[in-house]
């Protein structure tokens, strides 16, 4: 079932209005409509918590557009508890250099649902907010990007790196035969070219392999 329809259809099953459900989440009328429409793609993690409280149903139910409809569960349920085998909750850090530093451990400041089927996949996924506009309008300010750890990528892959070891950043990699561009989706930002030894400098951390935007 897809999940704007069983969104809707649950509200239904307990008697709900729109405008009702709404002022529960704290969002306009139309940002229900919008959802029931199907459109959920850009719903704020907190707002995916409200709305489940509010139809008292797991929040991963929202997500799921496999369900077999979204079946309400008891008040005094722990509803952050209720998963299927095909999402993980996947750390969050405040910053890409935390991601990957020697102080990762103590840098995670949220966890966010994914539909990961794999567990070796879901074990080498992070989620890092990204700050700076250099790759709008592609990534935002704010936006949280889903990165798979690996030491390399292809050619013209959007990447995190490090610099210099310490330096953490999202960029287009683009390889030439001894030197390594870094590239921003914004052009007022201009390519960052290592040569020769330089490119020792640069090591890929992780692909970047989702954005969400919040508002």
């Amino acid at each position: 079932m897809k999940t704007g329809l069983a969104i809707a259809m649950r509200r239904e099953q307990i008697g709900m209005t729109q405008d009702e459900l709404a002022q529960r989440v704290g969002v306009s009328k139309a940002s229900i409509s919008r959802w029931e429409s199907g459109d959920i793609s850009n719903m704020r993690r907190d707002r995916i918590q409200k709305l489940a409280e509010a139809l008292r149903v797991s929040p991963i139910a929202l997500l799921d557009e496999e369900t077999d409809g979204l079946k309400g569960i008891d008040e005094g349920s722990n509803i952050n508890a209720v998963f299927n085998d095909s999402f993980r909750m996947i750390p969050v850090f405040e910053s890409v250099s935390a991601g990957f530093g020697a102080y990762a451990d103590g840098q995670i400041v949220d966890y966010m649902p994914l539909r990961i089927v794999s567990d070796a996949e879901a074990a080498e996924t992070i989620a890092i907010r990204v700050t700076g506009d250099s790759m709008s309008p592609k990534i935002e300010d704010g936006d949280l990007i889903q990165c798979h750890k690996q030491e390399s990528v292809d050619s013209g892959s959007i990447a995190v790196v490090l610099l210099d070891g310490e330096e953490g950043l999202v960029k287009r990699v683009v390889y030439g035969t001894d030197w390594i561009e870094l590239q921003s989706i914004n052009p007022y930002y201009p390519p960052r070219r290592f040569e020769g030894e330089e490119v020792l400098r640069i090591r890929v951390v992780g692909i970047v392999k989702g954005v969400f935007h919040e508002f």
